[in-house]
């Protein structure tokens, strides 16, 4: 995974460093200089305009510029904070005008023309981050430059991956210039942890090892539970127990519903059809499910459109005071909670993973989250005990100790009706085949992102994830064989050379 650490962070890890700052301004010299070229396709003829602050920022600038210069490149460097009315043209940009830590607003110089296709401006790469967005928020102080590419160095920051400053940061690389970045409590997922999460079922097998019950879906909303049913059998479940208070035969809710042969036919062939129905009242289902033998599941979602009736908020309450089996908790079972959050998850002994979008954190907590969604996710999981998942552009996963896994491998296009309760199912999937909450979350959030990637670039319905998962999966598996194979085969070249 790739470390994230705030702008704080980032000075105390500098200050840690054995080499003196200047070592380390050179080091980014020479790696921007790097990107720059690569940037530029050569060296020799092109010309580079930096826009150079006063800081350590400002001095990656120009050193950059004094390796471009060794390397043929006319550089024209220009302060910050007196930049002229118009920059003249360029083959690149490097804007070092201002890092992380900039609060105030920045409004530098409209960027200069191409000089290959004046009609455009130069692509423009940004030092650490854009001058001009908050390292720890992402928010836009100012109109800053929209960068093609950025060069961070030492480690991710928040700024880079939140909304709305990930817009203006464009295709974001890591320069880790020698700095000891282990003290990072929060990183971002990458393929291939994600590969090496993935449950792996025994030989022996057998369907009870890794057994869910689902207690999701209304008249008004039995698709989903038809989507998190599916979606928690693709995720790893062998069994999975469906509950729909208030309907006799839960499985065929969707279907029944259905006003066409067609969607009745698109329902079952999602995955639904596979759970094993267990009725339920429509009130005061608690006292239904804890006679059963719960010992034989391996984890509980409670929630996706079970409405918001207030017996069934009760029953929710109930199940999730009591309940002693890891607990995804998604959707309605979030508002059925609402300020009482804290006192009933207190009282649970087992694990639970909660999912809020904005909306449902402010039911949960009183207030929108906090533009550093590292803090909000934390602050809600250590009042909680809960492992948070806060939806959004980029997904935060927090555990009550302050750690926190990052995703942001999805789309616009997942922010549509059903697709949170194909994450809900894929958590609980998850969580059912043995993988620790934390690491469910986080890997059922970058699965649903990747899945989401791989679809044609068209409107999507939430089922279409359904159907993709498996190829997601089976692709991110291979790539860990991949990258276990050349490793192997690494280590045995190292091994045998003389």
């Amino acid at each position: 995974m790739i470390p994230i650490v705030t702008p704080a962070e980032m000075v105390a890890i500098d200050a840690a460093a054995p080499e003196p700052v200047e070592v380390l301004i050179q080091r980014a010299g020479v790696a921007l200089a790097n990107v720059a070229t690569q940037m530029m396709g050569g060296s020799y003829g092109r010309r580079v305009v930096v826009m150079s602050g006063k800081g350590n920022n400002g001095a990656d600038g120009r050193a950059a510029a004094t390796y471009l210069r060794r390397r043929g490149v006319r550089v024209e460097v220009w302060d910050a904070t007196k930049p002229p009315k118009s920059l003249p043209s360029a083959h690149l940009v490097i804007d070092a005008a201002y890092g992380t830590g900039l609060q105030r607003p920045y409004t530098p110089p409209a960027p200069p023309p191409y000089l290959k296709q004046p009609a455009k401006p130069a692509p423009i790469l940004a030092a650490d981050i854009a001058s001009g967005i908050d390292g720890l928020t992402g928010e836009v102080h100012g109109s800053p430059w929209q960068a093609t590419h950025t060069l961070t160095f030492g480690a991710l920051k928040p700024g880079l991956l939140l909304h709305p400053g990930t817009q203006y940061c464009g295709q974001v690389t890591l320069e880790q210039l020698g700095l000891d970045t282990s003290p990072a409590k929060a990183h971002l997922l990458t393929a291939s942890t994600a590969a090496s999460w993935l449950p792996v079922r025994p030989l022996d097998a057998h369907k009870w090892q890794t057994a869910c019950w689902i207690v999701a879906g209304s008249t008004e909303m039995a698709g989903a539970a038809q989507l998190a049913t599916a979606a928690a059998l693709r995720g790893g479940s062998g069994y999975v127990r469906l509950s729909v208070p208030g309907h006799p035969n839960p499985t065929n809710t969707a279907i029944a519903s259905a006003s066409t042969a067609s969607i009745a036919h698109s329902a079952s062939t999602n995955g639904a059809i596979e759970a094993v129905s267990y009725p339920l009242s429509a009130s005061g289902w608690w006292e239904q499910i804890q006679h059963q033998d719960l010992s034989r599941f391996k984890a509980m979602l409670v929630g996706p459109g079970l409405g918001r009736h207030p017996t069934t908020a009760e029953a929710i309450r109930e199940l999730v005071s009591n309940a002693p089996l890891p607990l995804v908790l998604d959707g309605d079972g979030l508002t059925a909670l609402g300020s009482g959050v804290v006192a009933i998850l207190n009282r649970r002994n087992a694990p639970t993973i909660v999912t809020p979008h904005d909306g449902e954190y402010r039911g949960l907590t009183g207030n929108a989250p906090d533009p550093d969604r590292f803090a909000a996710a934390r602050q809600l999981a250590f009042i909680s005990g809960a492992t948070v998942l806060l939806k959004g552009p980029c997904t935060v996963v927090a555990q009550p100790d302050g750690t926190a896994i990052a995703t942001n491998n999805g789309d616009a296009r997942l922010a549509t009706a059903g697709t949170g309760d194909v994450l809900a199912g894929l958590i609980c999937g998850l969580l059912s085949a043995g993988v620790p909450p934390m690491q469910a979350a986080a890997l059922a959030a970058w699965l649903h992102g990747q899945t989401a990637q791989a679809l044609p670039f068209a409107p999507m319905a939430a089922s279409n994830l359904i159907n993709a998962l498996p190829r997601t999966w089976q692709a991110t598996a291979a790539n860990h064989q991949v990258n276990q194979s050349t490793q192997h085969a690494s280590q045995s070249t190292q091994h045998h050379t003389p």
